[in-house]
Formats: structure tokens, C-alpha cells, sequence
């Protein structure tokens, strides 16, 4: 498998130079990162990877006892198609959204990390114990 070009993948592989305990973990953003082609091809968008901007990072726990995730959301500043519903299993439709008016139920950290955005915060911790 080629190097991936991606920016985000030489951020991924320095930290896992110095965790590499959470390999495991991150394999399937790994995968996603050195695919050929596009990690939104389920959308029907085209979206060349220098195009992509990391604005925010959510550190997530779902419940006390599962294993932490890590969910990254980026900025896409150009892309070509339309979006399309592809996968009707996991999405009903596509719809832009004012960030102030979101639709309920959202996924909890996508509302977090919609809110890190437009406060400018990088970074959210969602569902650690305090």
C-alpha cells in the first residue's frame, strides 16, 4: 500500500509513534486515510484530501466501561458532485443545516463538535467522568 498523502495521516502516524498501545483503535481511520480514492464515497462526493481542513477533534466515551474514540471533522473547501444517499441503512437524507437550528435526535458528538466549531475550540472531551 502507497504512503497516503493525506495531511492527517502523518498526525496520526506521530502519535502512534508515541502510543502505540491504540493502533488497534485508529486502524479503521488508518484505512480510511491510505484507501485509494475518497473516504466520502458513500456520499457521491469527490473531495481531493488538500482540500480538507482538521477543525476539530472530539475525545468521545459512549458509556462508563467502552474503550475512548477519537472522532476528527473537517472542513471540506471544494468538492465536486452532489451528495447522495447511498447508504439508507445509515442516513435518511441529506440536509444543510443552520449550526444554530440542528435537527433532533443528532449524534451527541457531532453536536459537540458543531459547537466546539463555532466557539473556535479544537479540541471537546464527550461522556468522561468528571
Amino acid at each position: 500500500m502507497p504512503p497516503s498523502l493525506h495531511p492527517v495521516r502523518a498526525l496520526v502516524s506521530a502519535y502512534l509513534d508515541r502510543h502505540p498501545g491504540e493502533r488497534q483503535a485508529l486502524a479503521g481511520l488508518l484505512t480510511a486515510l491510505d484507501a485509494e480514492g475518497d473516504p466520502t464515497e458513500e456520499a457521491g462526493l469527490v473531495i481531493d484530501p488538500g482540500d480538507l481542513e482538521l477543525v476539530h477533534t472530539v475525545h468521545v466515551v459512549d458509556r462508563p466501561g467502552d474503550l475512548p474514540r477519537i472522532q476528527l471533522f473537517f472542513r471540506a473547501r471544494r468538492w465536486e458532485g452532489t451528495p447522495e444517499l447511498r447508504e439508507p441503512d445509515r442516513c435518511v437524507a441529506w440536509q444543510w443545516w443552520s449550526a444554530q437550528d440542528l435537527p433532533s435526535p443528532i449524534v451527541p458528538y457531532t453536536r459537540a463538535a458543531i459547537e466546539g466549531i463555532r466557539t473556535g475550540r479544537p479540541y471537546t472531551e464527550s461522556g468522561w467522568p468528571r
